[in-house]
């Protein structure tokens, strides 16, 4: 049997004498979404800035296809094929789509390696029709998008360059009905190309909608990973309020 995509193995994550995730264990497999939940502070985005490389375990390891890996710090982590959808999604607003879609890792042409906008516009577009993100020009300016729209850069982006894993905080947080349920379609094409999800979310409905397993988190503990067959709403809820 080949191992997990990623693993998490006994995570343990210090802040000082807080202790923010405590023996935390979690494998996600490609082509999986995997939903981490828990009141506020239950340690959800301790969990996610690990993966992303932001913080260190204290102790516990990280494991990718079974090989353990100690990212030095962000750049790391997106190098070995693991990509973030934060909540502020991280977009540069003055900037075109295009731009947006490679922030960071631009392509060039030429020996004065000059930014080569024709490439990378046509390679958005390409990427942007193919995940059906509605957007009239890549050359727009990020900041003339809807809030959907804005989402939907973000995911593509993620969708480009994560080889692994995408993990995404909040991804409809402050979007309406219509948006949201855009942007979770949109969830579902990553899912759809083979790549291992962790969703943070708030809300029950979308995480019973998108998610495969359910990681219940409460004060930095791990209580339960639930199949999404297998559980309820409401049986989310007393786990993560100490109520079972």
């Amino acid at each position: 049997m080949s191992a997990p995509l990623v693993c998490l193995e006994g995570v343990r994550k210090e802040f000082g004498a807080v202790v923010a995730v405590e023996r935390l264990t979690l494998e996600l497999d490609a082509g999986e979404i995997v939903a981490l939940v828990g009141d506020n502070g239950a340690g959800k985005s301790t969990v996610v800035n690990c993966l992303a490389g932001v913080h260190a375990p204290t102790s516990g390891r990280i494991l990718l296809e079974g090989e353990p890996v100690r990212f030095s710090g962000p750049l790391d982590a997106r190098s070995h094929g693991i990509e973030v959808v934060p909540q502020d999604l991280a977009l540069a607003d003055a900037q075109p789509v295009y731009m947006n879609v490679f922030l960071g890792r631009e392509r060039v042409t030429g020996p004065l390696r000059r930014l080569d906008r024709g490439a990378m516009a046509a390679a958005a577009t390409a990427l942007l029709d193919e995940l059906d993100v509605r957007i009239d020009s890549v050359r727009a300016p990020v900041h003339t998008l809807s809030g959907g729209q804005r989402q939907g850069v973000a995911i593509a982006r993620a969708m480009l360059w994560a080889q692994r894993l995408v993990l995404m905080d909040e991804p409809t947080a402050a979007l309406g009905v219509t948006e949201t349920r855009r942007v979770e379609e949109l969830i579902l094409r990553l899912r759809e190309r083979g790549k291992a999800i962790l969703l943070v979310s708030h809300s029950l409905d979308q995480v019973l909608r998108l998610a495969d397993r359910i990681c219940v988190l409460r004060r930095g503990r791990q209580v339960g990973v639930l199949a999404r067959e297998e559980t309820s709403g409401d049986e989310i809820v007393a786990m993560i309020t100490g109520l079972r």
